[in-house]
């Protein structure tokens, strides 16, 4: 489980962060060490690594300067599960609000969902030889007791073969395999049975029934249905899709699949709190919807504090999860919470605020750049989009204007700058932009589209 980490020193987590967000540096570094301190903590002494608990961080800054993309970014290098969820959805736990344990089940069910799909790829071979079988079967049935054997053909009928013995019946099966696996038989159609789960939804009458209850309910009801085998009749090409996944299936073991999942989350697993700041309760009195907020962060404690949480899939353990909390703090401040959460987030990061030398970084550099997404878009219908430098720092200039002038919303801002300066393009093509065309942005353009739209507060307030 750690020989991914063991590979990822601070300084390579910041490098792969950089080819994704722009600045920050302070905040990479931090999560850079809290991940590195998940490998050095499993490679410690077992008596001591139950006592190192994870250093959650808080990160403070406004919408849009790379809280949320740090942390998933985080995920993927560490190649962990991870969950985001608003704490302003726990809100009124109970009555409109969600259970705050559910975002620990749903970071099982990431962790269930990633070592189902490793799995699957270690079985794959042997998957896609059953999956062969089956088509053969369905190609060629097995020889008949007269000693002949048929192949279908494309409108359904049989074309008989005459057998001495089996040998030449394995000779057409191993040459329709090579047919199959070089594609030549794709478009042919043949006739499956697939599997069908029957899992009904279930209600229940009377009292209240928690959400890990109704799972249980559901899947052991589930398991007592008969499976049934519907036929289909389809394509060799849509066969294979269809049968490797339900192939891969049966040759995994779930039990060993949610032993380790859970094993994952407990000491891989990322939560993502954003909104953090939506439920810090001012210090004025003990009523309204101060009171909602705090029992919010009184249900947050124990989980991030460490708890046991059932999920359908077995007990797991909160007390090494990695939480990483987000919120803007405009209203309140990080002192606003209540002290036992304040003290489970010992790591501070502030985030800066995104100037226009950033916006600009940000539509150049990062391996996700909207431009390089366009650009992409466009090739797509053969035509060559190209930015001019000028461009994008014009670009840069308009967003980082609108966000002082109207609303900070950070490096979204691009996407609404972008949008609105190549929807036009977007629109003709490909009926008035035909293929092989090539379109470049320049400055002129920029200023063209957009600044008559900046200049006019009223306007850009609601389109910008």
């Amino acid at each position: 489980m750690t020989e991914h980490l063991d590979r990822l020193t601070p300084r390579q987590i910041v490098f792969e962060l950089d080819q994704y967000i722009i600045g920050q540096n302070d905040a990479k570094r931090n999560v850079a060490i809290a991940l590195r301190n998940r490998w050095r903590r499993m490679n410690s002494p077992e008596d001591i690594q139950r006592e190192i608990i994870p250093n959650n961080i808080l990160m403070i800054g406004a919408t849009g300067v790379g809280k949320t993309e740090i942390a998933r970014r985080l995920a993927k290098i560490a190649d962990a599960p991870f969950v985001k969820v608003e704490a302003s959805k726990f809100t009124e736990v109970g009555y409109v609000g969600r259970d705050v344990e559910s975002m620990v089940r749903d970071l099982v069910e990431q962790a269930v969902g990633m070592v189902r799909t490793q799995k699957k790829e270690e079985v794959k071979i042997k998957a896609e030889q059953a999956v062969e079988d089956i088509i053969l079967d369905a190609l060629i049935p097995p020889v008949h007791a007269s000693g002949v054997a048929k192949v279908r053909t494309d409108n359904g009928s049989s074309n008989a073969i005459p057998e001495d013995d089996g040998e030449l019946n394995q000779r057409t099966r191993e040459r329709f395999r090579e047919k199959i696996r070089n594609g030549e038989l794709d478009n042919r159609k043949i006739e499956i049975e697939v599997q069908q789960n029957q899992s009904p939804n279930v209600g229940m009458i009377g009292g209240a029934v928690d959400d890990v209850s109704m799972m249980n309910i559901q899947e052991m009801i589930s398991n007592m249905m008969p499976r049934r085998g519907k036929k289909r009749k389809v394509t060799v090409e849509e066969a294979r899709k269809i049968l490797l996944d339900e192939e891969a299936s049966k040759l995994i073991d779930m039990d060993e699949v949610k032993m380790e999942a859970i094993k994952k989350a407990e000491n891989l697993g990322i939560i993502f709190i954003d909104e953090i700041d939506k439920v810090a309760s001012s210090k004025s009195g003990g009523s309204g919807p101060d009171v909602s907020r705090e029992g919010v962060q009184r249900d947050l404690l124990p989980i991030v504090e460490g708890s046991a949480v059932t999920t359908k899939h077995g007990i797991i353990h909160t007390d090494h999860i990695l939480f990483v909390a987000a919120g803007a703090f405009h209203v309140s401040k990080p002192s606003d919470l209540i002290p036992e959460l304040q003290g489970r987030f010992p790591i501070r990061v502030e985030l800066n605020s995104l100037t226009e030398s950033d916006f600009y970084q940000i539509l150049k550099t990062p391996k996700n750049a909207l431009t390089k997404q366009y650009v992409a878009m466009m090739e797509s219908e053969g035509v060559e989009l190209e930015f001019e430098d000028g461009a994008l720092r014009e670009i840069a200039k308009i967003a980082f204007e609108v966000n002082s002038e109207v609303e900070n919303i950070g490096a979204r801002r691009l996407q609404t700058v972008m949008s609105l300066l190549l929807n036009d393009f977007m629109y003709d093509i490909p009926d008035m932009i035909g293929a092989d065309s090539h379109i470049v942005v320049t400055a002129e353009l920029v200023t063209e589209k957009l600044s008559a739209l900046v200049k006019n507060r009223d306007l850009s307030q609601y389109i910008l």
